[in-house]
């Protein structure tokens, strides 16, 4: 046998046996994990993210994205994307009026979301050169996007058909490829926001504190 195998010392014969006795005498999931106590769990949570929920109810959000590197809100113009609209913006687009408003569906697991122009009803989509497409249908992964909150409370949206490409725009409002953009960049940084003259459907969860126990008050007999 060679040196370093786990054949036991002689002098340590009887609690080497114990242990290994133990250990098979675990049912066989139990021993996977004493066996592997050091798998990263991290890449299961990973892809269990990125797995679709076709089971739970979706949400759906009507908001605007706003661009911190344009100043203004994505638009999805039919099969043209841009970030020049303003708050509430409404115009003439080949006899269409169009708003910055985007109607986004959310999974409820894994914050996966599928996003359209709330008068176009296409969806913003990336394809396989990077480039930001409206399609008519949303079906495809290539129209699923990956929500992250960072740290400065931006959101950014990854692909989550290509990993690491993300959603930008340059300061004139034109998209970035996917390929050129990092989580890094300010071009990929968005805040959510309501139009104007409309509130937050789901309000906020209340909290409330208590901070000394109230005394109970018993009734008076009347005399």
């Amino acid at each position: 046998v060679p040196a370093g195998s786990l054949m036991c010392n002689l002098a340590v014969q009887d609690a080497c046996f114990v242990s290994w006795s133990v250990l098979f005498s675990l049912p066989i999931d139990s021993q996977m994990f004493a066996a592997e106590e050091n798998v990263d769990f991290r890449i299961h949570v990973e892809n269990q993210t990125r797995a679709r929920d076709d089971v739970s109810r979706k949400q759906l959000r009507l908001y605007q994205l706003y661009s911190r590197t344009s100043g203004k809100h994505i638009q999805v113009l039919g099969r043209r994307i841009s970030a020049k609209g303003e708050d509430g913006d409404k115009y003439v687009f080949f006899l269409l009026p169009l708003q910055a408003q985007l109607l986004v569906e959310t999974d409820t697991f894994g914050s996966q979301v599928r996003i359209k122009g709330k008068e176009t009803d296409f969806y913003l989509c990336m394809n396989r050169k990077g480039k930001l497409v409206g399609k008519p249908d949303g079906t495809s992964k290539e129209c699923v996007f990956i929500e992250k909150v960072l740290e400065n409370n931006y959101t950014a949206l990854m692909s989550a058909k290509y990993s690491g490409w993300y959603v930008g725009f340059t300061k004139k409002g034109r998209p970035r490829k996917g390929p050129k953009t990092r989580e890094n960049q300010q071009d990929v940084h968005f805040m959510k926001r309501y139009p104007k003259g409309q509130v937050e459907i789901q309000k906020p969860f209340k909290y409330t504190t208590v901070t000394k126990r109230t005394k109970r008050i018993r009734p008076t007999n009347p005399s």
